[in-house]
């Protein structure tokens, strides 16, 4: 049978004996009276007007990933990606995995049409720029 330690050893009982005497009383906060009411009053209005902010803003950076996804992939259909996001925040986020889908996906068909499954994008380059440094005039005419 195990023996308990503390009955056996009269030092052992004694250190405890002291530690309960010495012992403070609990605190449940390191504020004491005004203090106190102002870190409450102060904690509340960051609980409710900080904490919805940033949950705002953490969705929708969170929802617009995968437009963001698109462009930096030169998916052709970035734009309606989008309007998928965008519709995806009205929609409380139910869209979202299917732009986030679709982002990833590659365009079979557009590739089939055009030859290639990347497009520049219009805010990629100025067409100012791209005409000054000898790159293919846009397309629909010139000045005209």
């Amino acid at each position: 049978m195990r023996k308990r330690l503390v009955s056996k050893s009269p030092l052992l009982r004694g250190w405890l004996a002291v530690a309960a005497l010495l012992a403070q009383p609990a605190q449940a906060s390191m504020f004491k009276g005004e203090a106190l009411d102002t870190a409450a009053d102060v904690l509340s209005w960051v609980v409710i007007v900080l904490v919805p902010i940033v949950g705002i803003v953490v969705f929708w950076l969170v929802h617009i990933l995968p437009e963001k996804i698109a462009e930096k992939k030169k998916h052709p259909q970035a734009k309606a990606i989008q309007v998928l996001c965008l519709l995806s925040l009205v929609f409380g986020g139910m869209l979202w995995p299917i732009a986030w889908l679709w982002a990833y996906s590659k365009p079979v068909m557009y590739k089939l049409a055009y030859g290639t499954d990347e497009v520049e994008h219009e805010h990629a380059a100025p067409p100012e720029a791209e005409a000054r440094s000898g790159g293919a005039a846009p397309a629909g005419g010139g000045q005209g």
